[in-house]
């Protein structure tokens, strides 16, 4: 019989392996979505993404988690405020962490022309595919409240794929940097979560 420890351990390691998969298929299949979203976009799409793009970068979602402090602090509850904060400490250790991984890496994104698609640091934002930092800060926005209230938040995890397929639209980002932006929120949702012991 598998202790408590055991389990969490094997399910810990089995979404590990998962998300190596996923990111190393998703670098296979970089171009290839890039070619069929390019084929299949229309411009009236173009600006409906655009407009997702907007609204889904890390100060809306900032926002809307000093928003939900204010009300729940209104409304004085400690748990509430907790689950917000937790939000934001995972909103910025994502943005933070994105930011310096961009930097460090240097990736073209689609709609620039050349040979080298990693280029090393560069502070141009023509080169800050790697990773997408909306879908970094969206995921683990809405993961952290997730962990922390599972029915209402597994519906709003659909707001960061939603954001994750207008980067890939709009020509910013290649479908791994999406998936490493997606992997890279979870993995600051689950720490924000237990540095304020939030999950339920």
């Amino acid at each position: 019989m598998k202790t408590e420890t055991e389990i969490r351990r094997i399910i810990w390691v089995a979404l590990i392996v998962i998300a190596l998969l996923a990111l190393i298929a998703a670098f296979f299949l970089d171009q290839t979505i890039a070619t069929w979203i390019s084929a299949h976009s229309s411009p009236k799409l173009k600006r409906a993404m655009e407009i997702v793009s907007r609204m889904g970068d890390w100060p809306a979602h900032f926002i809307a988690g000093l928003i939900g402090i204010a009300v729940a602090f209104a409304a004085k509850s400690k748990k509430w405020i907790r689950i917000f904060l937790a939000m934001l400490i995972a909103l910025a250790l994502a943005g933070v962490t994105g930011r310096a991984i961009k930097f460090a890496t240097g990736r073209a994104r689609p709609s620039v022309r050349t040979e080298e698609h990693w280029n090393g640091p560069r502070f141009s934002s023509k080169y800050h595919a790697f990773p997408s930092g909306h879908v970094a800060a969206s995921t683990a926005f809405f993961a952290t409240f997730f962990l922390a209230r599972k029915k209402i938040g597994g519906p709003l995890l659909l707001i960061p794929i939603l954001i994750g397929v207008s980067r890939m639209v709009v020509g910013a980002h290649y479908l791994s940097d999406v998936t490493f932006a997606a992997t890279l929120g979870v993995i600051c949702a689950f720490l924000a979560a237990h540095w304020l012991s939030i999950r339920n």
